[in-house]
């Protein structure tokens, strides 16, 4: 049995935040996981080391740590600037709190603040594309039944017309009016109608992606490389076959067809540990980028591209993306992108375990 099971501040293990204990003379007597992420180091090659050791911080720091011990005082503070033993430069938030059972010591609790943007951001993005997703659910209620009655008004139309010597002309016409109808009738019923209810079961995230990459070959056969880069140790996850399956062919089909069908996909797999999906805490985690090396997203839409009807691609539905990122938050997942010319990756995390102990955890945005 490891010393971190045996430890008193184990359930510290499930916070997202980094938490570092120290004893009366700044010396590690702790660290959760996400501490030894910040510091690039395990508990057991740093406990008893000094803190100053493996995070060189500012005079004004040491006094807080110093007034904090003598004084039993908690101490916050604001854009504070560290240095790894490799010489890396963080910026943190942090506070510090006297401990006084489990022979005392101070609670020192960081979070990197760029860390902390991030999940702001997401957060806010999330918010605001659940907001437009229903503004555009609404407006395509109140398109469907003028378009219904369009419709039907064309086709009455055409019947009056009978065998008038222009009607072959004119039919043309109504012709036109009826097919634009019902393309927008099929675009506003796939806006509206619910997402059928998720099966859930053990996948293989590679079974998916095998499919993925057939489909994609046999829409693109010419020019089209689908490249494989996978962890194979990788275990199932617990999730809907189908969902998952489309997700991933709509990131891979707006690929394909933003490169002109000419180009490379690399469908990738890694194991990504101690992260934060959907505000909670996850040991495990899968991650998988879909990458191509194709002209990028226009900056324009970068911040936009999961909002439905949103399409760079002219005469696309700005769905894909949408049912990519509903069927991927079904699964608690996150998906997120990172687009430059020459190199899109769009990056889909998914828990491979249930939350730890089962509980919502402190976010990086807490």
């Amino acid at each position: 049995m490891s010393d971190r099971t045996l430890h008193p501040f184990r359930g510290l293990d499930l916070l997202a935040s980094a938490v570092v204990l120290v004893d009366d003379a700044c010396r590690i007597r702790y660290l959760n996981p996400a501490a030894e992420n910040l510091v690039a180091a395990s508990l057991k090659t740093l406990a008893g080391k000094p803190l100053q050791e493996v995070l060189n911080y500012s005079h004004g720091l040491q006094t807080a740590l110093d007034e904090a011990l003598l004084n039993r005082w908690a101490y916050t503070g604001q854009n504070v600037e560290l240095k790894r033993a490799d010489g890396e430069a963080l910026q943190v938030n942090c506070t510090v709190t006297p401990v006084e059972a489990a022979g005392g010591g101070l609670l020192i609790e960081m979070w990197p603040i760029d860390q902390q943007l991030k999940a702001s951001r997401e957060e806010r993005l999330l918010e605001q594309q659940q907001a437009n997703r229903e503004l555009i659910r609404n407006l395509a209620h109140e398109i469907k039944n003028p378009l219904g009655g369009i419709r039907g008004a064309a086709q009455l139309l055409e019947h009056e017309l009978g065998g008038l010597p222009s009607a072959p002309a004119l039919r043309e016409y109504t012709q036109v009016i009826i097919k634009e109808a019902d393309r927008l009738q099929d675009l506003m019923q796939r806006l509206l109608t619910p997402q059928r209810p998720m099966h859930p079961g053990a996948v293989s995230i590679h079974e998916v992606l095998e499919r993925v990459r057939s489909l994609l070959v046999a829409e693109f056969p010419q020019t089209l490389a689908v490249r494989r880069d996978y962890d194979t140790s990788l275990p199932d996850l617990v999730g809907d076959r189908e969902q998952l399956i489309q997700a991933i062919l709509n990131i891979g089909r707006n690929a394909a067809q933003a490169m002109g069908g000419s180009g490379t996909i690399t469908l990738r797999t890694r194991a990504v540990r101690q992260v934060t999906l959907a505000k909670k805490r996850y040991r495990l985690a899968l991650e998988l980028r879909v990458i191509d090396d194709g002209p990028g997203i226009p900056p324009d839409i970068r911040e936009r591209m999961f909002y439905p009807l949103v399409s760079g691609r002219e005469g696309g539905s700005g769905l894909g993306l949408t049912i990519a990122q509903n069927f991927v938050l079904h699964h608690h997942g996150t998906i997120e992108c990172e687009s430059r010319p020459g190199c899109t990756e769009f990056i889909i995390r998914l828990p491979l375990e249930s939350p730890a102990n089962g509980h919502e955890t402190r976010s990086a945005s807490a």
